[in-house]
């Protein structure tokens, strides 16, 4: 298959350009136009005009599908007005420009980023594709995000949303955070910890979005383990993992501190419990789930 990528820079990107590789894809990344670190076949766009190079559409000619993981990151700092907006425009933007190269190009698989922060704080509820979106800001973000892809809708495009969490991996997201404080023996739980988290591995990630590129996936999926933990389970088990104590706390105030409140409130603090019923309906399994078994995999 000749696969386009965007946001192949990032974590995520990086592993998923990586397995397509592999496999015997040909990966076409969608790249800033100033960008020189990339290599290989490339389309040079800029989201932020809504401008895609016309001579690198023609050379690649045809793409079978797009993977679209391009947008800001959205706990990488404190939210001020210009970058909270950012987190938005980022995301539709990208998502109408590869909408309108889908349909010149008539890309026959669009596997779009998303978040489970389309959810919301959802305390203990159990939480399914099905489930309502959240109100806050970034489950807004999430819902103009899917949706700036309606365009496509009766298109004859097999459309995704890939509904991701918490992304568990050595090298980038969260854990990369974390782990030089478990290892100098100050770990412990965000907030009072008992926040349900739902964490996914690096391995597990970049195979969901194949299966859903490979089976023409449509509709909403969550990439997250079937067996979400809670904030303090998975500090816990962190600490075992390295052989460390786990006994601090750090309280939401010092978190909302650092990363502002509304910030802190929409990302470290708040509380999803999702399980990925459309992806195990489909026939995907999992390699880890518990939470210590994923551990061991990307500590490995």
């Amino acid at each position: 298959m000749r696969v386009g990528v965007t946001g192949s820079t990032g974590l995520i990107g990086t592993a998923l350009c990586t397995a397509l590789t592999k496999r015997g894809d040909d990966v076409v990344r969608f790249v800033r136009p100033s960008s020189t670190a990339v290599s290989g076949t490339t389309v040079r766009w800029d989201p932020t005009t809504g401008s895609v190079n016309e001579t690198d559409l023609t050379a690649v000619g045809s793409l079978d599908g797009i993977i679209h993981l391009a947008g800001s990151g959205i706990a990488d700092r404190r939210w001020s007005p210009s970058y909270r907006a950012g987190i938005l425009t980022s995301r539709t933007k990208s998502t109408s420009l590869i909408v309108d190269v889908v349909k010149r190009m008539n890309v026959g698989v669009l596997v779009s980023g998303s978040a489970i922060g389309f959810y919301g704080n959802r305390g203990d509820e159990v939480l399914f594709e099905s489930s309502t979106p959240g109100r806050d800001y970034v489950a807004e973000v999430c819902q103009a995000w899917e949706g700036a892809a309606a365009p496509l809708a009766g298109t004859g495009t097999a459309v995704s949303f890939a509904r991701t969490g918490v992304v568990l991996d050595q090298r980038g997201g969260a854990l990369a955070k974390l782990l030089p404080i478990f290892k100098a023996g100050l770990g412990g739980t965000l907030g009072s910890g008992r926040q349900w988290m739902s964490p996914v591995t690096l391995d597990d990630e970049v195979r969901a979005l194949l299966f859903a590129l490979d089976t023409k996936l449509t509709g909403a999926f969550n990439i997250t383990s079937p067996a979400p933990c809670t904030n303090r389970e998975l500090t816990h088990a962190l600490a075992k993992a390295l052989h460390r104590p786990s006994i601090f706390m750090v309280p939401p105030f010092a978190m909302r501190a650092v990363l502002g409140r509304e910030c802190a409130d929409n990302t470290v603090l708040t509380s999803q419990r999702v399980v990925p019923n459309a992806l195990i309906d489909a026939g995907f399994r999992f390699n880890a789930t518990a939470i210590g078994d994923m551990l061991d995999v990307v500590l490995s």
